[in-house]
């Protein structure tokens, strides 16, 4: 199966980028506890170095590739199904003072989400199912301030990364006649940038 690794930062551009090979990041007895250590290794050298977060997010896209290909038990802890909401969340790890959370997350066919950005830069790989991203872009007016432009969208497929910088801005919805099931990791929020769109009245508040 042929996978692909995207970004999207704020100019709601999808762009391709290199991909690792899988061959090339087999391992043995690569288990959670060490991704994390990776992960952590990589965002404190960005911010020693003051790395801008593309950068970052290709050796961060490149680590979750390597987990979800030799860590068996990702792939098991999985949500059930929510009737009722549609959305259902397994959080793997989420702790005090360490800048990163990882879940996993499904949506039931047809579920949509809103218009946001996430305040901190994020992977996602679907494991599952199909996701729709429509991507946005700020487009400011002196009478909306707030105002939003579409950019363009992209179906994401099982295998495929997807990630974005802190101020990206894109929605989803799960496609198909199957759940989507997604892979999410995210950096520390930042609740001053973390924003929700209303297209309609071109309005954005934070979320």
């Amino acid at each position: 199966m042929k996978t692909a690794d995207w970004l999207v930062k704020e100019d709601g551009i999808c762009c391709l980028c290199k991909s690792v090979r899988e061959w090339d990041l087999l391992a043995e007895e690569y288990r959670l506890y060490r991704f994390l250590t990776e992960v952590e290794d990589i965002t404190r050298l960005a911010a020693v170095e003051e790395r801008d977060e593309e950068t970052s997010l290709s050796g961060l896209r490149m680590l979750v590739r390597k987990l979800l290909l030799n860590c068996y038990t990702i792939k098991t802890r999985l949500p059930e199904p929510n009737q009722k909401t549609g959305v259902s969340v397994v959080m793997l790890y989420d702790e005090l003072g360490f800048p990163m959370s990882i879940q996993t997350e499904m949506n039931l066919p047809g579920i949509t989400s809103s218009i946001h950005n996430h305040g901190t830069w994020g992977i996602v790989t679907v494991l599952q199912g199909k996701q729709k991203n429509t991507f946005w872009q700020r487009n400011p007016t002196p009478e909306f301030p707030d105002k939003i432009d579409r950019v363009g969208e992209r179906v994401i497929e099982p295998g495929d990364i997807i990630s974005f910088t802190t101020e990206a801005i894109h929605s989803t919805e799960a496609v198909g006649d199957e759940p989507t099931i997604t892979f999410n990791l995210y950096g520390e929020t930042h609740g001053s940038k973390r924003f929700q769109f209303d297209f309609d009245k071109q309005t954005a508040k934070h979320f």
